[in-house]
């Protein structure tokens, strides 16, 4: 990513911030809490867990994160297809392969893919297929659209989302219904996906049961995961453009900031809900997004302090593999190896703290595969 002759090294280092917290910091956390009694720790904790319902801890910022600033590099990475002259058919071709493949890996991580069993297939369940599907309409709208009609179009589904939810009941879904169990985003879910559903158990009988653990939602949530990318194409274009340097953390900041108070005003009728990604919480969680885009961008590519990021480079500038390999999917586990590294001292440490000598070797052994494509500069990207 470059801001005209720079590379936008801030957004490396956010992304890496992002993937830290999903990686490393948070599951490291969860395991140092359990070895004993920390009383000081328990309101970090709080911020490190998704809300039950309603609200907004930092936890549930890290996917409307990874989102956004899969938005900001569409500016440089479009806009540099179409200034090299290459046709829109070849554009459209790196769109449509770059949209599978995450739809693959969100099938791998989340959706049961590798079980190679139909019946146990959860189609759309994973933060990769979310941002798919907003960087699928994301792309077409920059390419094709100015940027009024991309913001029209951006609030226009923001109230598409809300208008229905709070005007329109279907089969015992009341309007205005925004808890769990009875939000019109949910019952789309459950006629759309059916036995697919993440969640859903398909019964001998052939009926499909909905637990009431699982409340996250997909099918009408599209329109506000569109709108979250979005946000993020909006910030790239702010710091693409030719704007002195110091108007554009400015204008980060400012948006920001506005962004984060009408979501919060917005929540007094459409409560902030990350689980259906309602309309207020896309105004708030993006908000802070442009925030954070602003500070790192204040204090890396602005005020230049370059130094000292590596660890968040390493991570954020192989996000996908990271994601992959992370404790939270977990798609491939390198518990075999730090237990036979390790296993001499299971005798000697508690069970708590011997699962976090365990998790602290995979994190490592994680970070160390990071590291060595880093440092050979191999980057997989989607």
């Amino acid at each position: 990513m470059t801001t005209q002759n720079k590379r936008l090294e801030s957004l490396d280092v956010l992304r890496g911030f992002d993937l830290f917290c999903l990686t490393i910091l948070c599951p490291f956390l969860h395991a140092f809490s359990r070895t004993g009694e920390y009383r000081w720790l328990q309101p970090v904790m709080k911020q490190f867990d998704h809300v039950a319902w309603t609200g907004f801890a930092f936890w549930d910022l890290v996917m409307p994160l990874f989102m956004f600033m899969a938005g900001v590099s569409i500016p440089f990475a479009l806009g540099k297809y179409l200034k090299s002259g290459e046709s829109r058919l070849k554009i459209y071709r790196r769109i449509g392969k770059r949209v599978v493949i995450l739809w693959i890996l969100g099938m791998i991580c989340q959706g049961n893919l590798l079980a190679l069993d139909i019946d146990s297939l959860k189609i759309y369940s994973n933060t990769l297929q979310a941002i798919a599907v907003g960087y699928l309409f994301s792309s077409l709208l920059f390419l094709h659209t100015s940027v009024r009609i991309q913001i029209a179009v951006s609030a226009s589904l923001l109230v598409v989302y809300w208008g229905a939810l709070t005007f329109i009941s279907a089969d015992g879904y009341e309007q205005g219904d925004f808890s769990a169990s009875g939000n019109l985003a949910e019952w789309i879910d459950r006629a759309v996906l059916g036995k697919w559903r993440d969640g859903a158990i398909r019964e001998a009988d052939g009926t499909v049961v909905f637990p009431v653990w699982y409340n996250y939602t997909w099918i009408w949530s599209s329109l506000n995961f569109i709108v979250t990318v979005m946000t993020g194409v909006f910030a790239g274009q702010i710091l693409k453009s030719r704007l002195p340097e110091k108007k554009k953390w400015t204008y980060l900041f400012a948006v920001g900031s506005g962004m984060v108070i009408a979501g919060w005003l917005w929540h007094l009728q459409l409560p902030v809900i990350k689980r259906i990604w309602t309309s207020s919480m896309v105004l708030v969680s993006s908000g802070y997004c442009f925030l954070l885009m602003g500070a790192f961008y204040y204090l890396i590519d602005y005020k230049g302090f370059r130094r000292g990021w590596t660890l968040l480079k390493v991570i954020g500038m192989n996000s996908i593999l990271a994601y992959m390999l992370s404790v939270e999917v977990g798609v491939i586990r390198l518990d075999c190896i730090s237990h036979s590294l390790f296993f001499g001292f299971k005798q000697y440490l508690p069970p708590e703290s011997y699962q976090l000598l365990i998790l602290m070797s995979n994190l490592g052994l994680v970070y160390c595969l990071l590291y060595i494509l880093y440092k050979h500069r191999i980057f997989i990207k989607a």
